[in-house]
């Protein structure tokens, strides 16, 4: 099974990521936890890149392409041969971040961008993607908190330097995606108590994996 996690900057992803991988690790499935980008030696080099905040001047379509060369290796290196192996992958940030960052907030052509994909993904699609909802200004805010107190690294805050309309852009597209596959997105309020947030996820999740036995 192929899980992505996605939301805006301070939306909780990390956490619950972890949560995800104790359940189903207790539940007794074999599991692989990855991110994008990064996820591969190369996919980190490109990583240090795209989210270096020195680097705030990349063309989006550059940009665009570095995610793209990312995918190309996590997918082949990692993704399907864990998939192929009966593993479930749980990936932070999938394709559908490159939608949302690239296209609505950037403003590429979206079927340009799909267009992309077709060729890079081949028939790979998540089998679910949560999607953890929150305001942009309150998961901004939560973002500084981190870097600011030393839980997280200023080396990566490229995209929590872009401006708030950008991010209320993320916010949309996302919402907009998820309004077009119902059956694989599950929004999460992610504004709420940390404890209800893992509630919610992990009654998602139940209700997925039950669905995939069927």
């Amino acid at each position: 099974m192929f899980i992505t996690l996605e939301g805006i900057e301070g939306s909780g992803k990390t956490t619950q990521l972890k949560n995800i991988t104790a359940y189903l690790d207790r539940k007794g499935y074999d599991t692989i936890v990855t991110r994008e980008p990064g996820g591969t030696v190369i996919g980190e080099k490109i990583r240090a890149i795209l989210l270096d905040p020195a680097n705030e001047g990349i063309a989006p379509l550059a940009e665009l392409f570095l995610y793209e060369a990312d995918r190309v290796e996590h997918i082949k290196k990692k993704i399907l041969p864990a998939l192929a192996a009966g593993k479930t992958v749980l990936c932070d940030r999938f394709c559908d971040a490159t939608v949302v960052y690239q296209g609505y907030a950037r403003g590429l052509d979206l079927d340009f961008i799909q267009r992309v994909h077709c060729l890079i993904l081949e028939d790979l699609k998540p089998d679910l993607t949560l999607l953890f909802d929150l305001k942009p200004k309150i998961g901004l805010s939560r973002a500084w908190d981190q870097i600011n107190n030393g839980r997280r690294t200023g080396d990566e805050s490229r995209f929590e330097k872009e401006t708030l309309a950008f991010h209320e852009k993320i916010r949309a597209g996302y919402l907009e995606l998820a309004r077009l596959e119902p059956q694989r997105f599950h929004i999460i309020d992610a504004s709420r108590d940390p404890a209800r947030v893992k509630s919610d996820t992990i009654a998602c999740l139940k209700q997925a994996l039950k669905q995939k036995k069927r």
